[in-house]
């Protein structure tokens, strides 16, 4: 196999041109073999082999820097840089990144996992390179679903004013997640139509040069008035306006036709946008006719294309779907925004049922915030669904565009928590941190898919922001038919006793519930709250804990600091209530990819790992009510803290 003889970077370059298209043919089958066992994004994938090829023939790693934006569209990079054997591992724990990583290789000069990033990244390196005196090519790849999001025009902005080397590769498949809207996209598309335009201006040049005597006076008359006819006819000069040489559209299929093309942006001494047109899921029929569905996958049947895993209960995402279309049939004032994903976010089932309130902005998050408070202030209910680590975006707007205006708008918050595979980038494990730091924002944790819809119905009447998070996967059933009604800032009582007082917040009332199993064998008396809100959290219900428990174990996936446990932890010194508290809850680090159950383990987030803790826990509260353990705080790095009111 061609695929064999790539052991390191550039080792591309020993095979022979008119072996390209097997090289390109063995490493689509390798991916879709991979990933149909593995999982991972896919569609992406396929459709930038040839260009990955391209890249690396046309220039030299780690010395020149490729920045992948966004960083799911580089396993035929990893593959290419001597990475390929480890592609067993991929996504798993203790393997490689489904992204670039820096950490991982020498031949990822920037760790990427979010779209728009990596022109600015790309300037920064640019500028580095000057200042410090070095010579080095600088490629920023970026989807076309990235002219989405504001950020990439801040950059492309600053980047029309670089002195030197610079190339800037648009990657165009017409997709983001979900297919490309908006104006952006017109452009894009206008922009494709130009190739023939490019075609035509090239055959009359041969044809005039040809003519004796006036044939080259002729062709530098006309390209003396270019840049006005450019104006005129190509909508690719919007490049061009700002600054930015335009190349291209080039097929991104032809090897041949990429490397001139780069070949040609390399000469030049100044940013150059090279323009590239691929086909998402390119060689698997499955993934061209459902790009969406296979952009991100589980493990999947390679003749069929349909998954190998289902999950064994409705996913809050389709909860969510049910939910929130029979609210909008009774209530015309709600409306859904979604920034490029509203499969994943279960909004395909609305936009087709009320197109007329659905709003996909594509992958500009804090647009969408900002859009929602408007038609808020207006007088609509809006709904911003989108992933937790992509509403990190969209801090600055949730303060002074939703909240500081107390505007009705409701967050459904998806793939809160530890996510899984998709690692450190995409792990939803900070948001209650940075959503409780706001004044005003009501944040909600279900205990299960029943509660999520009785959250969803409750926010469609509630006066001022909301946030409701879910995790990622099949809903939980346990506690069913168990809800009382919400009230803001209340928590309910799944089961009181006295003693231990389990405060579970959201995902953590199912483990709660097999600790507490564990705990009541053991003889030891056990009350088990759902906590509900984060903010504001139920201080009355603490309040009531205090009088008949020693031990409050808080317990949350969110990171330790700013979290759910550390307010409680706060209010407990506060008001000096004798109650001491363990708070489990994930240690302030980025967390790798793995399984879910794996890195809930690893986090010390599990059933067992958590009994353990409370075992331990409960000792030293006896032992300082006996007057033989000194009473303080007892913090480690494990997310752990045990500390007495």
């Amino acid at each position: 196999m061609l695929l064999d003889l790539i052991q390191n970077p550039n080792d591309i370059k020993n095979i022979p041109p008119q072996e390209y298209d097997a090289l390109a043919a063995e490493i689509r089958s390798f991916i879709l073999e991979r990933i149909s066992e593995n999982g991972g994004h896919l569609a992406s994938n396929l459709g930038v082999v040839e260009l990955t090829m391209a890249l690396h023939l046309s220039f030299d790693l780690p010395k020149d820097k490729l920045i992948w934006d966004v960083g799911h569209q580089s396993y035929t990079h990893k593959i290419l840089t001597g990475r390929k054997d480890a592609f067993e591992s991929i996504r798993s724990l203790g393997g490689i990144s489904g992204f670039p990583n820096k950490e991982e290789s020498d031949c990822d000069p920037f760790t990427t996992g979010h779209s728009s990033t990596s022109v600015s990244a790309g300037l920064g390196l640019a500028h580095a390179r000057d200042l410090k005196g070095e010579n080095f090519h600088i490629v920023s790849i970026m989807g076309d679903g990235s002219l989405t999001g504001g950020m990439i025009y801040e950059a492309l902005n600053n980047a029309s004013r670089l002195k030197s080397g610079f190339i800037i590769v648009l990657n165009d498949n017409n997709m983001s997640i979900s297919e490309n809207i908006g104006g952006v996209s017109r452009m894009m598309n206008n922009i494709r139509s130009a190739q023939k335009y490019n075609t035509l201006k090239e055959n009359v040049a041969e044809t005039l040069e040809k003519v004796p005597l006036v044939g080259g006076s002729l062709v530098r008359a006309v390209r003396n008035t270019k840049s006005s006819l450019k104006q005129l006819i190509i909508p690719g000069m919007f490049f061009e306006n700002i600054g930015l040489t335009y190349l291209g559209p080039y097929d991104g299929s032809n090897i041949h036709e990429l490397l001139g093309a780069f070949k040609n942006a390399k000469r030049m001494n100044r940013p150059v946008v090279v323009h590239v047109m691929t086909k998402k899921g390119e060689g698997y029929g499955p993934a061209e006719k459902h790009p969406d569905v296979f952009h991100g996958i589980g493990p999947f049947d390679l003749a069929t294309g349909k998954p190998k895993d289902k999950l064994k209960t409705p996913p809050y995402d389709k909860l969510f779907s049910q939910t929130i279309c029979k609210l909008a049939e009774q209530d015309e004032r709600i409306a859904c925004i979604t920034a490029a994903m509203a499969d994943g976010v279960g909004l395909k089932r609305f936009s087709k049922l009320f197109p007329g309130r659905f709003f996909d902005v594509g992958i500009a998050e804090e647009h969408a915030v900002t859009f929602a408070g408007g038609l808020a202030a207006g007088g609509m209910r809006p709904y911003v669904c989108v992933y937790s680590s992509f509403l990190q975006r969209a801090y600055d707007q949730m303060i002074h565009d939703v909240c500081l205006q107390h505007l009705p708008v409701t967050f459904i918050i998806s793939r809160a928590g530890v996510v899984g595979a998709d690692g450190e980038t995409h792990q939803g494990i900070l948001d209650l941190s940075f959503l409780s730091s706001i004044p005003g924002m009501t944040v909600f944790a279900p205990k299960n898919g029943e509660e999520f819809k009785r959250a969803v119905e409750f926010s469609a009447g509630f006066d001022g922001p909301m946030a409701i998070r879910v995790p990622r996967g099949g809903s939980y059933t346990g506690f069913a038919g168990m809800c009382e009604e919400i009230v803001p800032g209340k928590a309910e009582i799944l089961v009181k006793e006295k003693d231990v007082a389990l405060f579970a917040m959201g995902t953590m009332v199912e483990t709660a519930a097999a600790v507490r199993e564990t705990l009541k064998a053991e003889g030891l008396s056990v009350t088990l709250v759902n906590a509900r809100f984060a903010a504001p959290f139920d201080k009355d219900m603490i309040r009531e804990l205090a009088a008949d428990h020693s031990l409050l174990v808080t317990m949350e996936e969110n990171v330790h600091a700013g979290g759910f446990g550390e307010h409680v932890g706060a209010f407990l010194a506060e008001e000096g209530l004798p109650l001491r508290q363990l708070n489990i809850s994930i240690p302030d680090c980025y967390v790798e990819h793995g399984s879910q159950s794996q890195l809930r383990k690893n986090l010390g987030l599990d059933a067992d790992s958590v009994t353990e803790r409370v075992q331990k826990a409960w000792k030293e509260a006896l032992l300082a009510e006996a007057g033989e353990v000194k009473a303080g705080p007892d913090a480690d790095n494990s997310g752990e803290e045990v500390s007495h009111g």
